[in-house]
């Protein structure tokens, strides 16, 4: 799907992202057909999911959480239908049975650097359409294989072999764009993914992409 970049300076949006989210994925294509038809920039950034920034955060939710959100994501896809499968591996390693977090978190923090890498270059919104389509398709297996990084990364018009290199050497660069990104979502409204701000407005949820759209719209926001 081709994504359009060049937009009206006056009306941009952050997208603050999990790889681990569903309702991420859930929501990318109506994002990017909004980039297509509207004049409108996004401002990908990537975020370290709650299980990352909040490893006790499953051992103190209400139970139900977790299955809930099983089943409204599969839901939710087949109403649009999306293929969807959840990723293999897990992008979090994580104890199901306990909800314990791995105190090491290789896979998500090897895809949230290269998205930092991703939105470094202005090229966030190309590769989280290339590399969560990889992990949620349900068409692979082995995602975090660095071929299939790397491949996304190419396919957003980036360098991926070079990049993954330059993480590996200079991890702190990357994760310092993270840190600036979760500071920022913490002055939202909400601390969720996808979160979508717009002049100083927060929209939560794969279920707010059409109203942020809307008030974009009622603001002035025109067609390409």
């Amino acid at each position: 799907m081709e994504v359009l970049m060049k937009a009206s300076p006056n009306f941009a949006f952050d997208l603050f992202w999990s790889f681990r989210s569903p309702f991420c994925y859930l929501a990318l294509d109506r994002i990017i057909e909004m980039n297509q038809k509207f004049n409108v920039t996004v401002n990908v950034r990537p975020v370290f999911p709650l299980a990352v920034r909040i490893p006790d955060f499953f051992k103190t939710v209400n139970p139900k959480y977790r299955r809930y959100h099983l089943k409204d994501s599969q839901r939710i896809a087949e109403y649009y239908g999306i293929p969807y499968r959840r990723p293999v591996p897990d992008p979090i390693i994580q104890d199901m049975d306990t909800n314990l977090i791995a105190s090491e978190q290789p896979y998500i923090r090897q895809i949230t650097l290269l998205g930092a890498a991703a939105q470094m270059s202005g090229a966030g919104l190309a590769f989280i359409d290339r590399v969560s389509r990889i992990l949620w398709d349900g068409s692979i297996d082995n995602w975090n294989q660095e071929s299939y990084l790397a491949e996304a990364m190419i396919a957003a018009g980036l360098d991926g072999h070079k990049l993954i290199t330059e993480i590996d050497k200079t991890p702190d660069k990357f994760e310092a764009v993270i840190t600036e990104n979760q500071i920022a979502q913490e002055q939202t409204d909400h601390w969720g993914v996808p979160l979508m701000t717009f002049r100083g407005e927060t929209f939560y949820g794969q279920d707010r992409v059409e109203a942020l759209l809307w008030r974009m719209r009622n603001q002035g926001l025109t067609k390409r």
